[in-house]
């Protein structure tokens, strides 16, 4: 066909990409080279798909030492010598299992093993990257040779642009991905979220599949394009592109009986048979339809879980367990270890997967129950101080049962001196449980147009992330993770728009502006509950109410103790 299909079997590759048409690619302006990308300008083009990967390839920026064609040369026949590539044992960092072959010939199937062992040659740092046979196996349908491939994935590996994350390549970063993806759907598909807590008994490990989805199960047509935009725009593409998936198949699947006895093996199945129900122009529509605020909140959420995951000691794969389970991180709500009078172990959970991926790490503890420690604001605060994050459990006389996740250390009252003042953060939340379940977010999470003055909402929030400083960003002791969505991340219309939690020694206040979602009083008896601007929430029980019993479980590290607060 032309000078870029020898590794190619057109009999298997897209009628519609063997177009021959003799198009050209000029523009060098980031924001026209996006809407061309987006819309698959090259998509109908192999040889131009071709260059344009070589131009866009070419222009990352990389280490001043990269190797090259010629060191692929050099090295190629040292590494491999006279065995058959099927015979290849390939390294520790990919899954063997998972070598995709998309429209390849024979010859470009071994050649994608050869580069393999090449690149592990070169890059000895690389300890986790199981994208990367799906990103040779691709890139080879668009090289002259082997060489040339081998040139572009190691300019991808070696980018050095800190503000670029193009491939996961530790087990710490795909590891950090996978919580970020949780965190993500937790905010952006609640009702697929839903939908996986519903149905497996570890929500983190079906989100451990994400990248599988795409370098691994997404045909060949479809990872294609989804690769024509990563190349132009970076790593949000591939949480975007992951997040439609998961969209899809909750609207498809939804209501139906799973197909096999794991909800994992039902997402790679229908990511597999995508073509019946989405065409690749749909995907990335219903990608880039998606409101995520911007590249700084992936970069906030990345970096805080990386930290947590630090903490844990998780920073390396254990070779016993076998991609995808993951036995050390999980929903660490145990039965055997967790009591409560307001919620089940069920129930607990259920709030746990509301929770940020990098609080879900760990096992709820008591630090206060008015049970042992009396009715009393104020020994409340001296228990709960020094700790963070916190969730309340309210149970009222009504046997009604609401509450509300807490970022910030109670200790931060203390900031407004003897006057009522807010503070948290946008992680806050309030929700109900009984008599039925309810979840109500911080209003600019749902809405982040109202965090706009007109412009577009994501360049606007860019725009206003752009203007963090590095003291935005987990610098502070290690243990304090939540500057997650600050609210000075964001150009708000009012203050009411993030008042999120306040206190004082005469009551606590959750949300407010026209209302609070939460008000206690000073003996932790009576409380009432309204619509507020913050959260945009309805009445999370009776409007004035009774408690009966009021926990706090504080999700953080073994070394610290947590909550839980009774009355």
């Amino acid at each position: 066909m032309d000078e870029y299909s020898c590794f190619v079997d057109w009999d298997k590759m897209d009628v519609s990409a063997q177009s021959q048409d003799t198009k050209e690619l000029t523009c060098t302006d980031f924001h026209e080279l996006k809407q061309l990308a987006r819309q698959g300008y090259w998509a109908k083009n192999h040889s131009l798909r071709a260059k344009v990967y070589h131009k866009l390839i070419s222009n990352i920026p990389c280490r001043t030492v990269t190797p090259d064609a010629n060191v692929y040369r050099d090295i190629v026949v040292k590494i491999v010598g006279k065995r058959s590539s099927s015979s290849l044992p390939l390294p520790e960092f990919v899954d063997n299992s998972l070598v995709p072959t998309y429209c390849l010939n024979a010859e470009g199937v071994g050649a994608v093993r050869k580069i393999i062992l090449c690149i592990a040659n070169q890059f000895p740092d690389i300890s986790f990257c199981p994208a990367l046979p799906s990103v040779i196996a691709l890139l080879l349908h668009y090289s002259k040779d082997e060489a040339e491939c081998f040139e572009h994935v190691c300019r991808i590996l070696a980018c050095n642009d800190p503000s670029k994350r193009l491939i996961d390549q530790t087990f710490l970063a795909f590891e950090s991905s996978c919580m970020t993806f949780g965190d993500l759907v937790n905010k952006y598909c609640q009702a697929a979220h839903k939908l996986m807590v519903a149905v497996s008994e570890d929500v983190l490990e079906v989100y451990s599949d994400w990248q599988r989805w795409l370098f691994g199960e997404l045909p060949m047509a479809y990872i294609a394009r989804v690769f024509d935009v990563f190349l132009v725009e970076g790593y949000k593409v591939l949480y975007r592109v992951a997040l439609a998936l998961l969209k899809f198949f909750h609207k498809v699947r939804a209501g139906q009986p799973m197909e096999s006895d794991s909800i994992q093996q039902d997402i790679r199945a229908f990511v597999r048979d995508i073509a019946k129900s989405v065409s690749p122009e749909r995907l990335l529509e219903k990608a880039f339809a998606i409101r995520l605020f911007s590249r700084k909140e992936i970069q906030l959420l990345q970096m805080a879980n990386e930290k947590a995951l630090q903490q844990k000691g998780i920073t390396v794969k254990q070779k016993s367990l076998a991609l995808p389970k993951r036995q050390n991180v999980h929903l660490a709500v145990h039965a055997e270890n967790f009591k409560s009078e307001i919620v089940s172990v069920k129930e607990m959970r259920d709030i746990w997967s509301w929770i940020p991926e990098r609080f879900a790490l760990c096992q709820p503890l008591l630090l206060f129950t008015t049970l042992e420690h009396g009715c009393s604001l104020s020994r409340f605060y001296s228990h709960s101080e020094g700790h963070e994050p916190t969730l309340l459990l309210i149970k009222t006389t009504a046997k009604e049962v609401c509450g509300a996740y807490l970022s910030t250390d109670w200790s931060e009252r203390r900031r407004g001196g003897n006057k009522l003042s807010f503070f948290g953060t946008g992680e806050c939340f309030v929700f109900r449980l009984q008599p039925e379940v309810e979840r109500y977010e911080w209003v600019i999470i749902k809405h982040p147009e109202l965090a706009s003055t007109g412009s577009e909402t994501e360049n606007h929030a860019q725009t206003a992330s752009s203007t963090l400083s590095s003291s935005s960003i987990p610098s502070e002791p290690s243990d304090r993770l939540s500057p997650f969505l600050a609210a000075r991340h964001f150009n708000l219309p009012s203050k009411t728009a993030s008042m999120f939690m306040a206190g004082s020694s005469e009551c606590i206040i959750v949300g407010g502006g026209d209302g609070q979602a939460l008000y206690l009083d000073a003996d932790l008896n009576h409380g009432r509950t309204s619509h507020c601007n913050t959260f945009n929430n309805q009445p999370l029980c009776s409007e004035s109410f009774q408690i009966s019993i009021l926990e706090g479980e504080e999700s953080v590290w073994e070394r610290r103790v947590q909550c839980r607060t009774r009355l």
